[in-house]
């Protein structure tokens, strides 16, 4: 945030002769170097085995995804990192671009999906109602799915799905994204040239009336298809849009689901702090000032389950 409110150090080598600048080398040797040597690692280990681990998928039809299994059961399927190995020994991908989708999935999906989790469990300690529907709809899917949680019933959670979509909307994890047109961009009566650095408040974007009925309200049910159908396509951003949205929006939704399914089964969520009486500090992502406390009330049960 620093830098950005101060438009003279968007030029790199402005920027490397400041303090800042330095720091921001010094941390990302070390953030790059820890990536690269799991890179590395991971290279080493397929060409010793001659890329028969890699080979192993190619007809291999157990690597398929069954989504009915538990979620904690080891399933062969080939991970992120090897597909990423794979496609750079077929000359799709180079070095760099191997370490800068480990980055976004070792780095930047941490804090943000922290930051979401946090909003939507102090949203659903908040309003009862919603938290008890959330609920019994988990607790039902559990006990049709034998009181297991599988990627099948978490990918079946309608009304959930909505509560976490809400919940970004109010709060969305990173709240500004910039862009930086390739060419010359005609906005009603305005001239965005080629090259301009565009900052685009989604914060501000998922509060607009325009665009929202009572837009400080907390509704999931604004997702459902009917209401959904006719809204701007842009005027929803948790993940930006278009073709460089977020690379990971379908495995965070189905993380928070992982995390808030099994919280709502098994506790009962009452508010401690209100989110109207946080102050959000402005950082990279949608940070509050000070941690938002709940209480988490076990629920007894008859029987064991997850």
């Amino acid at each position: 945030m620093f830098r950005l409110f101060r438009q003279w150090l968007y030029i790199n080598w402005i920027f490397s002769l400041t303090s800042k600048g330095r720091e921001q080398k010094k941390t990302l040797k070390i953030l790059h170097g820890f990536t690269e040597q799991i890179i590395a690692e991971r290279k080493l280990y397929h060409d010793r085995t001659n890329n028969q681990y890699l080979k192993s998928f190619g007809n291999d039809t157990s690597a398929e995804r069954d989504d009915a299994e538990p979620i904690g059961i080891r399933r062969k399927r080939l991970a992120m990192l090897d597909l990423l190995i794979a496609a750079s020994r077929e000359g799709l991908l180079t070095d760099l671009d191997i370490r800068e989708e480990v980055d976004t999935f070792m780095f930047e999906g941490h804090d943000t999906t922290a930051m979401g989790l946090c909003y939507i469990l102090a949203l659903l300690a908040e309003h009862k109602d919603i938290q008890d529907r959330v609920r019994n709809e988990v607790d039902t899917a559990l006990q049709e799915n034998g009181e297991k949680f599988t990627m099948k019933l978490l990918q079946d959670l309608p009304y959930l799905d909505r509560c976490i979509k809400e919940a970004l909307r109010l709060y969305p994890s990173v709240f500004l994204i910039s862009r930086i047109p390739a060419e010359d961009i005609k906005l009603q009566s305005y001239l965005v040239p080629a090259g301009t650095f565009l900052h685009l408040n989604i914060y501000a974007v998922h509060r607009d009336p325009n665009f929202w009925s009572n837009p400080e309200v907390f509704d999931p049910d604004r997702f459902l298809p009917e209401r959904s159908r006719n809204r701007h396509p842009y005027s929803y951003l948790p993940f930006s849009a278009g073709p460089r949205n977020c690379i990971g929006q379908r495995f965070a939704m189905l993380e928070l689901k992982a995390m808030i399914a099994p919280l709502v089964h098994n506790f009962y969520l009452e508010p401690i702090d209100y989110l109207k009486n946080i102050r959000i500090h402005v950082d990279l992502v949608l940070r509050p000032a000070h941690p938002i406390r709940a209480k988490f009330i076990p629920i007894r049960k008859t029987n064991a389950s997850l």
